[in-house]
C-alpha cells in the first residue's frame, strides 16, 4: 500500500527513520501524533512515559470525563481494579483518553488516576481515538490485547467481574460465564445469603438474628435500596404498602405459602442504614456485609431502587420486580412466567374497555392509548415517576405518558388551563 507524504512522515518519526518497526510498534499508531511519541505518567504533571513501553501490554483505553456523575464513579471502581492488578504484577495498563472541558478539569481529575493519559492539548488524537472506536456514550473502556483482539465493553466487565476479568480475553470471559451459568443452577438462598461468619438476618428492631434457614420454602425479594437514592424514597413506601397486602391475603388463604424481603443496603454509613432501615417492616443484611457487593455482582444490578425475586426453591424469578409492582401491585405475586401471562391477558381485556383518548389533569394536551404494538413502550409515568410497559395514555405530540391508572380524566378545558407540558 502506497503511503501519503503524512503517513510517511509519522512512520518515520515513530520509527526512528526504520518503516520495518512499525510492526512491533502497534499503539504508536494510535496513540501518537507527529511530535509525541509519549504518554503523560500519573506521578508527576510533566513525567512522561515512551509509548513503546507498552508493547506486549494488554491496555486498557479509558474514555471519561470529569464533569459526568457516571464517569467519576465509575472511576473510583476501577483505580481499585488496577491497583490489584499493579499489586500482582499483571501485564496491564490503562490510558487515559479525556473528554474534559479544560485543562484545569483534566488536571484535577488526572490527579485521581493511578495511570496514563494522552496530553489534553492532543485534541486531534483524542477525537481520532473516539471516531476509531466509535465512542458513543462515557465511560467507556476498550481493551486491547497483544495479538489484536479488542473487547468494547470493559466498563460492564469490570462492574460485573472485577479483577476476575483479567486477562480480559474471549477465553476468561467464556469462563467466567461458564461458572456464573453453574452458580445459577446451583443457587439456594443459603449460598446467597449467607457467609462463614454469618447465617442469619436482621429483624425490624436490629437485635433479633433470623436464620437464613428460615427463608428456605418462601418466596423472597432482595431489595437494593439507599436512604440517599431519591427514586428509593420513592418506590420504598408503594412496597411496604404492597408487601402488607401480599402478607394479608397469604395469611387468609393459610396453606404455609409465605413472602418475605430482605433489604440490601447501599447506604454509605451505619447511620443512614440504621435511620432507612428502621422504616421498613422486613429483614435485613448487616450493614457492610461482603455479600452485599457480591450479590450486586451476581445480579448485575446497575441501578437501584431494584427487587430480584427468590422462589420458593431459591431460584431467580425474575429481577424485574420493581417494575412488576408498579404494573400490578400486589397482584404481581409470586411473579411467575405464568402468573404475569394471566395479568397480561387481563390488561388486554381492560384495554378493551378503556376509552382510546382522554385529557388528562396534569397535561394540557389530548392523550391517547397506545400499546407496546401500536406506538408504545417501556416508559417512566411522568404522574407518578415511575416504570411502565404496555398500555399507556401518550401524548402524540409531546411524548408525555402515564400509567392508565394513574389517568385523572378532566374535560378538554380543565386540560387547556394546565401550564406545564
Amino acid at each position: 500500500m502506497d503511503l501519503d507524504d503524512n503517513s510517511r512522515n509519522l512512520v518515520q518519526a515513530l520509527t526512528n527513520g526504520d518503516p520495518e518497526k512499525i510492526s512491533t510498534s502497534r499503539f504508536s499508531s494510535l496513540l501518537a501524533s507527529k511530535d509525541r511519541d509519549y504518554l503523560l505518567s500519573s506521578t508527576t504533571q510533566d513525567d512522561q512515559v515512551k509509548i513503546s513501553d507498552l508493547e506486549g501490554k494488554a491496555i486498557g483505553l479509558y474514555f471519561s470525563a470529569n464533569w459526568y456523575p457516571p464517569c467519576r464513579n465509575f472511576n473510583k471502581v476501577l483505580i481499585g481494579v488496577y491497583e490489584q492488578l499493579k499489586s500482582n504484577g499483571s501485564n496491564f495498563e490503562i490510558v487515559f483518553v479525556s473528554s474534559d472541558e479544560d485543562l484545569s478539569a483534566f488536571n484535577s481529575y488526572r490527579e485521581s488516576m493511578p495511570w496514563l493519559s494522552i496530553p489534553f492539548s492532543d485534541l486531534e488524537t483524542k477525537k481520532a481515538l473516539n471516531r476509531k472506536f466509535e465512542v458513543e456514550g462515557i465511560p467507556y473502556l476498550i481493551i486491547l490485547q497483544p495479538d489484536g483482539s479488542t473487547l468494547h465493553d470493559g466498563v460492564e466487565l469490570i462492574y460485573r467481574y472485577g479483577i476476575e476479568a483479567f486477562p480480559f480475553t474471549e477465553e476468561k470471559l467464556e469462563e467466567l460465564r461458564r461458572e456464573e451459568r453453574m452458580k445459577h443452577e446451583n443457587q439456594t438462598l443459603t449460598n446467597l445469603l449467607t457467609n462463614p461468619g454469618r447465617d442469619y438476618l436482621l429483624d425490624q428492631t436490629m437485635t433479633r438474628k433470623v436464620p437464613v434457614d428460615s427463608l428456605i420454602g418462601k418466596t423472597v425479594g432482595l431489595y437494593f435500596s439507599a436512604q440517599w437514592c431519591f427514586p428509593c424514597a420513592n418506590f420504598t413506601p408503594k412496597l411496604i404498602s404492597i408487601y402488607h397486602k401480599i402478607k394479608q391475603s397469604l395469611e387468609g388463604k393459610g396453606g404455609g405459602e409465605d413472602f418475605e424481603i430482605v433489604f440490601v443496603s447501599n447506604d454509605r454509613d451505619q447511620s443512614s442504614f440504621d435511620s432507612y432501615y428502621g422504616t421498613m417492616p422486613w429483614l435485613a443484611l448487616p450493614f457492610g456485609d461482603p455479600i452485599i457487593r457480591t450479590l450486586a455482582k451476581y445480579f448485575d444490578v446497575q441501578g437501584i431502587p431494584c427487587l430480584i425475586i427468590i422462589d420458593p426453591d431459591g431460584k431467580t424469578v425474575t429481577k424485574q420486580g420493581r417494575n412488576l409492582i408498579n404494573l400490578y401491585q400486589e397482584n404481581a405475586y409470586p411473579f411467575t412466567c405464568a402468573k404475569l401471562e394471566l395479568l397480561e391477558k387481563e390488561m388486554e381485556e381492560e384495554a378493551k374497555r378503556l376509552p382510546r383518548s382522554n385529557y388528562h389533569a396534569g397535561h394540557r394536551h389530548e392523550l391517547t392509548l397506545v400499546s407496546e404494538g401500536n406506538g408504545g413502550g417501556p416508559f417512566i409515568c411522568c404522574d407518578c415517576d415511575e416504570q411502565g410497559s404496555g398500555w399507556a395514555y401518550q401524548c402524540l405530540g409531546c411524548g408525555y405518558e402515564v400509567h392508565p391508572r394513574c389517568m385523572r380524566a378532566v374535560d378538554p378545558a380543565t386540560a387547556a388551563s394546565v401550564q406545564h407540558t
